[in-house]
């Protein structure tokens, strides 16, 4: 039972303790976040990526760093649990008037639950639900930035409104067309609204702060005019260091959620009211989970307590049952799904077969790396979990048999909260978003026949989307390791992405050579390797024989990727990487580059490029945002 007031001068002081402590999480989250635009206007790319890495331990640092403050200045765990309620009571109050109540009410959780037994993890202790509303939240103080702006443009001085916006973001570098990227921008807006009556609600809004992410910045906004909204970005990029431009306009939820893809690295965006971004990005991008928006906007934390909050909520509502994911089982992971729900979760076994020379620490070591790498929209976000407790009646006999052969040391079945119900406790675990397996991809177009058009599109799709996988993972300084069509999934948006981390390496951890010649016939007829193999050496020109032994796809593989089975594409980037050399890659499809489509345009007009416009220089096998390597 909670408590009819509040007479404990202690709980109030942990209250307060608690609040300080999140209070200077998020002082330094948006500290680091706000040096995001010094670091773009200074192209100090490897800087960019080394903030977005570093600051995905802030939390966890002032979590452990609260919890020591309790025990040490309260003995905050031995306190009896009449306290404890009306330490939350307090909390809530703390929480009135705060502008970042949603994350506050997370970092409580985290603390208490390193305090307190699970056995008290529930509403009367925790906040299983918000306890404070983020609805109209806005600063309140003129002088302060809001969340967005609006500005009321002219059909006939559009592009003059749309350098207004641009400028009213103050970036220090200068533009090196400025009037001309405001007129592309302008004459794409005015595409978008082509054979449509403006209405007198006509207007551009616009979130207030820019997105940075590696070599890229985002101005991300919305045209309004009566009852449509047309969600935008626009990627601002440096020509040479100091010198900026427009490289695209983005229109559509499509593009937007392609850009805040699960599989890209988190924006480093400075906010007072994370909440007021979320709801407008919503606006954005309706299918988006605000979980995802939470995680995209670098706050991990949150984007987990509302997965798991959506997780609940789902279970509520629904009747089927957990069962074994469809697939190719993996020799590592042990995965599992809802099928009624988007997501898969993934434990490590407790044991592997021979060849896989592995430990449940490394391959939690190389999860961590992708968690903090660039993923480059080609390796897909995971949340970790431990201690989850799920209905035991939602288990199938046979997943639950499979967990108790390959990982029993993960699983507890028990009554461990005393409350009558039987639970399938899980002690450690992955969750991410659901793909199609490419090998399954593949197949289906396979078994459709040779003579059906869609299928031979669909195999052409996968075969030269999984080497533009492997390509981009490359520029980011990821080897896959294990290649296998298995380990890749395809999106709702037909994106290959990666899924099977625990073989990945660094590829300026690699050695990539040529097969040796064989010095004798003897070596030639071998059916073993009959070549020393070190072990990071890599033999690019076996790859073949595991993943083209269909003829149609190894005929697409050749003309679209035949340089990945050669070494010295590997070597290559290997070099270039190790120069220092950040890479680019792409978020959006490079035919929507203003450079890229003018180029286009002449093209097909046959328009000598002398006498045409000038357009921006592209490399043709460069790409813009820039999803770089470590």
């Amino acid at each position: 039972m909670f408590p009819t007031q509040l007479d404990s001068p202690l709980a109030w002081e942990i209250a307060k303790a608690i609040v300080d402590g999140f209070n200077r999480h998020y002082h330094l989250f948006r500290t680091e976040s706000a040096r995001a635009q010094h670091r773009f206007e200074t192209a100090d790319w490897h800087g960019q990526q080394r903030a977005q890495r570093e600051r995905i331990e802030f939390y966890d640092l002032r979590v452990n760093e609260c919890v020591r403050r309790l025990e040490k200045q309260y003995q905050a765990g031995d306190l009896a649990m009449g306290i404890w309620h009306q330490v939350k009571l307090h909390f809530l109050g703390m929480l009135v008037n705060h502008r970042q109540p949603e994350l506050a009410e997370s970092f409580f959780n985290s603390v208490t639950t390193k305090i307190l037994h699970r056995s008290y993890f529930h509403n009367d202790f925790i906040f299983v639900r918000p306890g404070i509303s983020t609805e109209y939240m806005e600063v309140e103080d003129e002088n302060e930035r809001p969340t967005y702006r609006a500005f009321y443009p002219k059909l006939a001085t559009m592009a003059d409104t749309v350098r207004e916006v641009v400028e009213s973001f103050g970036l220090h570098c200068g533009f090196e067309d400025l009037a001309r990227d405001c007129r592309r921008v302008a004459d794409a807006m005015l595409w978008q609204l082509a054979n449509i009556k403006l209405r007198p609600n006509f207007q551009i809004q616009v979130l207030a702060t820019l997105f940075y992410r590696n070599k890229g910045a985002y101005l991300v906004g919305k045209l309004i005019n009566g009852f449509v909204e047309i969600p935008f970005a626009l990627p601002i990029l440096h020509r040479t260091p100091g010198v900026l431009y427009i490289d695209a306009a983005l229109f559509g939820e499509e593009d937007l959620l392609i850009l805040f893809s699960f599989s890209r690295a988190y924006f480093l965006v400075d906010m007072e009211i994370p909440s007021g971004y979320v709801q407008f990005l919503r606006s954005l991008m309706p299918r988006k989970p605000r979980a995802e928006l939470y995680n995209a906007l670098g706050l991990a934390k949150q984007g987990k307590t509302l997965f798991y909050r959506d997780f609940l909520w789902h279970l509520r509502h629904s009747t089927d049952k957990f069962r074994i994911a469809p697939g190719i089982k993996g020799m590592v992971m042990l995965v599992f799904d809802l099928p009624s729900f988007p997501f898969v979760f993934k434990l490590i076994k407790d044991y592997y077969p021979p060849q896989k020379d592995t430990t449940r620490e490394l391959i939690r070591s190389k999860y961590l790396l992708v968690k903090h790498h660039d993923r480059v929209g080609r390796m897909a976000d995971t949340l970790e979990f431990s201690e989850v407790a799920f209905p035991r009646e939602r288990f199938e006999d046979e997943l639950i048999a499979e967990i108790q052969k390959f990982a029993p040391s993960l699983l507890e079945i028990s009554d461990r909260d005393g409350d009558g119900r039987t639970e399938v406790i899980i002690k450690h675990l992955y969750i991410e978003r659901r793909m199609v397996p490419l090998n399954i991809y593949l197949q289906e177009a396979f078994d459709a026949g040779d003579d059906n058009p869609s299928a031979a599109a669909q195999m052409q799709h996968a075969v030269v989307e999984y080497g533009n996988a492997i390509k981009d993972l490359v520029a980011a300084n990821i080897f896959p390791g294990d290649m296998l069509w298995k380990n890749f999934g395809v999106t709702r948006h037909g994106k290959v992405v990666f899924y099977d981390y625990d073989e990945i390496e660094y590829i300026t951890d690699c050695n990539f050579r040529k097969v040796p010649k064989p010095r004798n016939e003897e070596e030639e007829m071998s059916g073993e390797v009959w070549y020393k193999v070190g072990p990071t050496d890599v033999f690019p020109e076996t790859f073949g024989p595991f993943l083209l032994g269909n003829p149609r796809v190894r005929d697409i593989f050749m003309q679209h990727h035949g340089d990945l089975l050669d070494p010295k594409f590997w070597q290559d980037h290997q070099t270039r990487i190790k120069g220092g050399e950040v890479m680019d890659v792409f978020p959006y499809d490079p035919a929507r580059r203003f450079g890229m489509a003018q180029a286009a345009s002449a093209h097909s007009a046959e328009v000598d490029a002398d006498d045409d416009a000038p357009s921006d220089p592209v490399d043709a096998g460069s790409v813009s945002e820039t999803e770089p390597s470590e």
